[in-house]
C-alpha cells in the first residue's frame, strides 16, 4: 500500500501542475491541446542546461536539478507563444495548432538533441543525461501507517508542485488577473467593453500554460526515465488534458482526478509485480490511466460545463 501512495504521488502531482497550466490557458478561452509539445520542450530545455551547465556544480549538488526547473518553465513559457501567436495574433483554428505544436516539440527537441550531443560532445544520442533526483522521507510523520507514505521517500518537486497548486490557486480565484482571465473564457466582450485587453489576458495565460507544463514535463524526465529523450513524450500531457475536462476547468477537481489517474497506474503496477508477471502485462497495467480516463469521460462528460467562450476566436471590430 505504501509503494502505490508514493508511487501515485510521484506521477499524479507533476500530471497535476501541466492539468493547471492547461485550465489556465482553457479557462481564457484557449484551447490548448499542445500540452505534450510544450512538456516536452520544457524537459528538453531543463535537460539542455544540465547537459552544458551540470558540470560546474560539486558532484552531488541539488542546485543544477532547481536550476533545471526554471530552464524547463522558462522553455516551455517561450515555446507556449507559439501557439499563443497562432490563436490570438493569426486566429488560426486552435485545435490544429495544438495539434502542430505537439508534433514539431517532439521533431524539433529530438534533431536538436542529436545534433547538439554529436557537435559538442562527440557521440550521436537523443538523450540528455540528468542523473537521479534525490528523495526525502521525513522522520517519525513517515513512521504512521498509510499516511505515513506520502512523507516517504518522496521526491523534492512534489513539495514545490504543492506551493505550485496553492499560489495557481490564488491567482485564478482571489486576484483581478485571475479574474479577468476567467471572464476572457466566458465573456470576452463583456470584458474589453471594461477596458480590458482581451488579447493580453489570453497571451498571458498560455504561456502561463507553456511555464507550467514545462516544469511537469521536467518532472517526469528527473523521476521516470532520469533523462531527456523522446520517452518523455509519452500521453502525460493529454491525460493531464482528461483531468481538467473531468475536473471541470477547477483547480482542486482536477487535483482529485489527478490522484485517481496517479493511484491507478502504481496500483496496477504493484499488483502486476506482486503477482510476479511478465514484463509485457507490465506494460498493459501502464495503460490503465488512459482507459479510464475512457470510462470516466464517457460517464461524466455531459455534466462538464466548459466554459462559454472556450474555442472561439475572439473579433474586437466585431462587438
Amino acid at each position: 500500500m505504501n509503494m502505490v501512495i508514493i508511487d501515485g504521488l510521484s506521477f499524479a502531482l507533476p500530471l497535476l501542475i501541466i492539468a493547471i497550466g492547461g485550465i489556465y490557458s482553457e479557462r481564457s478561452g484557449i484551447t490548448n491541446l499542445a500540452l505534450e509539445g510544450l512538456l516536452g520542450f520544457g524537459a528538453f530545455t531543463g535537460g539542455l542546461f544540465v547537459a552544458f551547465c551540470g558540470g560546474f556544480f560539486e558532484p552531488g549538488s541539488s542546485v543544477p536539478m532547481y536550476l533545471a526547473f526554471l530552464f524547463a518553465a522558462a522553455g516551455g513559457g517561450i515555446f507556449a507563444t507559439l501557439h499563443a501567436l497562432l490563436c490570438i495574433k493569426f486566429q488560426a483554428n486552435q485545435v490544429i495548432s495544438g495539434v502542430v505544436i505537439n508534433i514539431l516539440s517532439v521533431a524539433l527537441t529530438g534533431f536538436l538533441t542529436n545534433q547538439i550531443n554529436t557537435s559538442f560532445f562527440g557521440q550521436s544520442s537523443n538523450k540528455f543525461l540528468l542523473g537521479v533526483s534525490p528523495r526525502i522521507t521525513i522522520p517519525v510523520i513517515s513512521e504512521i501507517p498509510v499516511i505515513g507514505a506520502i512523507f516517504t521517500n518522496f521526491y523534492p518537486f512534489e513539495i514545490i508542485i504543492l506551493v505550485l497548486l496553492v499560489v495557481m490557486w490564488f491567482i485564478l480565484y482571489r486576484t483581478r488577473f485571475g479574474m479577468h482571465l476567467r471572464a476572457s473564457g466566458d465573456n470576452p466582450q463583456a470584458v474589453d467593453a471594461a477596458g480590458i485587453n482581451v488579447a493580453r489576458v489570453r497571451f498571458s495565460a498560455v504561456m502561463i500554460s507553456g511555464a507550467l507544463s514545462g516544469i511537469g514535463g521536467m518532472c517526469f524526465a528527473y523521476s521516470i526515465s532520469t533523462n531527456f529523450s523522446p520517452s518523455v513524450y509519452f500521453g502525460a500531457g493529454y491525460l493531464a488534458i482528461a483531468a481538467l475536462i473531468f475536473g471541470n476547468w477547477k483547480i482542486m477537481p482536477t487535483f482529485a482526478a489527478c490522484l485517481i489517474f496517479g493511484f491507478a497506474r502504481s496500483g496496477a503496477y504493484q499488483l502486476v509485480k506482486y503477482l510476479e508477471m511478465s514484463s509485457s502485462v507490465t506494460d498493459l497495467a501502464m495503460t490503465l490511466p488512459y482507459i479510464l480516463t475512457l470510462l470516466l469521460l464517457a460517464f461524466f462528460s455531459k455534466s462538464n460545463r466548459a466554459p462559454r467562450a472556450l474555442g472561439e476566436i475572439y473579433d474586437k471590430s466585431k462587438r
